[in-house]
């Protein structure tokens, strides 16, 4: 009888075919080095490169592997819904597909669950352009001050938390998944951060610009602010 998962490592994937296998490789490596039955959640964002290729050929020698393909491209919050709906572990860790969040991090990410439900990485030594880290640096601002919260920095995927805090975020809409710490406090999760290691992206090319984030991030913003305001808990008293 195969051993469920204690802990699913989520990962959205859109054209990254250059980056993929060593990714997977890498978040395997790390995972077998923690001794907690686990497993690898991919969903393939209807990449139109040869990403489903590279995760068919990994599924042969990674069996903890499973793969997600969506019809179309929808967008990091729909992959990241379908891997919450998908995955079967009792902690969820996201990262990015491209490389640049370094799997070496998921343990000290684990450590902080004791006293936490959603830890964030932050990414203390950010390895990208100057306007990225400026953009970022003002969209964190601009958030934080609208949300009034002080998360460091929402942009980084590199999150653990408990399953349980996904059953009902609202990820069929775009651009949620920049806001699940927000998400999640509102029902009263327990947030921590910690500085984690951020690299250069070694191939693929990102599928962001500031301005086109921006855009899209203003709108999002002020629909989780009417969130806040609208919020009401349904727990019992008895829970």
């Amino acid at each position: 009888m195969t051993t469920a998962p204690q802990l699913s490592v989520l990962l959205p994937a859109y054209n990254e075919e250059a980056c993929i296998a060593d990714v997977v490789r890498e978040v395997a490596d790390v995972l077998r080095g923690v001794g907690r039955p686990f497993e690898i959640v991919v969903v393939d964002d209807g990449s139109t490169d040869a990403t489903s290729e590279r995760l068919g050929e990994l599924q042969a020698g990674i069996p903890e592997l499973r793969v997600l393909r969506l019809r179309r491209n929808s967008g990091q919050s729909a992959a990241l819904g379908a891997a919450f709906r998908a995955a079967r572990g009792e902690i969820f860790i996201t990262l990015d597909a491209d490389g640049q969040n370094d799997p070496a991090d998921i343990p000290a990410l684990l450590a902080q669950l004791a006293t936490c439900d959603l830890c964030c990485g932050y990414r203390a030594k950010r390895q990208d352009t100057w306007s990225k880290r400026f953009g970022s640096r003002l969209a964190n601002a601009v958030r934080n001050h609208a949300l009034h919260e002080t998360i460091r920095d929402t942009g980084c995927t590199l999150k653990a938390f408990r399953a349980e805090w996904t059953a009902e975020l609202p990820m069929q809409f775009r651009g949620m998944h920049r806001f699940l710490p927000a998400l999640m406090a509102m029902a009263g999760a327990r947030i921590a951060e910690i500085p984690v290691n951020h690299r250069p992206r070694a191939a693929g090319q990102s599928k962001y610009t500031n301005w086109g984030r921006l855009k899209e991030t203003l709108w999002d913003l002020w629909a989780v602010r009417w969130m806040q305001k609208r919020y009401r808990s349904r727990a019992l008293a008895s829970d």
